[in-house]
């Protein structure tokens, strides 16, 4: 049985290191890294795109940072309650074809009793701004 530390309920220093653990493993750009905090077969709703399961998540990461460079994200906590977090995020990345990006958004994440992700649900908007305008 996997568990995945802190588990629920969430309180503010817990829900905080979750988010906190998060955005490390999103920053590695490891697909395999990033996938083994979420269930076997986890939903996600990323923008317009719907995956399910660990190894569509792989896919989905490895494709992404194949094609986003130099990625860069911060996460902020915004709510949690129960089993249950909310937060607000932005990244900056390379488009391979050179532009660059950020990226803001909002996500929903909900946690199985031993602190895997089972569902996450993002609202991601992108701005293209010009390289002397990264923050991260």
């Amino acid at each position: 049985m996997e568990i995945r530390y802190p588990v629920p309920p969430f309180n503010l220093a817990s829900a905080t290191e979750k988010v906190q653990l998060a955005e490390d493993a999103w920053n590695s750009c490891d697909p395999v890294r990033v996938s083994l905090g979420y269930t076997i077969d986890t939903e996600w709703r990323n923008r317009c795109q719907f995956l399910n399961g660990r190894a569509q998540v792989v896919e989905f990461l490895t494709k992404k940072w194949q094609e986003e460079l130099y990625y860069k994200l911060r996460k902020e906590l915004w709510a949690f309650n129960g089993n249950r977090i909310a937060v607000r995020f932005e990244y900056e990345c390379q488009r391979k074809s050179g532009e660059w990006f950020r990226a803001y958004g909002n996500e929903n994440w909900e946690y199985d009793e031993n602190g895997l992700m089972r569902r996450r649900f993002a609202s991601i908007n992108d701005l293209q701004i010009q390289e002397q305008e990264r923050r991260l």
